[in-house]
């Protein structure tokens, strides 16, 4: 079983920064994928950014320039820095680590941008 712990949302002014962190425990394959992804009430959950095992990044079109994604494999730990948000990235964040077409999802941490 695979477990996700996600810490870091919370409320940040728009042009401030904060930093997302997610934890994986369990059974994790090695060559993985690990992911932050958002949602809005009444739209789809859509990826803000992703990152495998061997450092490749990609990343959503209304946060590039402005939020990085970082992992450290060694703990399982994937991190989402975002600078400068604006109040349409306010979200509930959700962390994923994934293989071979196999998700696990932590349960959402909740993002609030707004002065």
């Amino acid at each position: 079983q695979v477990q996700l712990v996600e810490s870091g949302g919370g409320l940040v002014q728009p042009g401030g920064s904060l930093r997302l962190s997610c934890a994986a425990y369990g059974s994790i394959f090695s060559d993985n994928t690990m992911g932050w992804y958002r949602q809005v009430p009444g739209k789809q959950r859509e990826l803000v950014a992703d990152i495998t095992s061997a450092g490749r990044t990609n990343y959503g079109d209304s946060v590039k320039g402005r939020f990085t994604i970082s992992r450290d494999s060694a703990k399982n730990t994937v991190y989402l820095q975002m600078n400068s948000p604006k109040p349409e990235d306010t979200a509930v964040y959700y962390c994923s680590v994934g293989w071979y077409g196999m998700y696990y999802w932590g349960e959402g941490t909740l993002v609030t941008v707004s002065s």
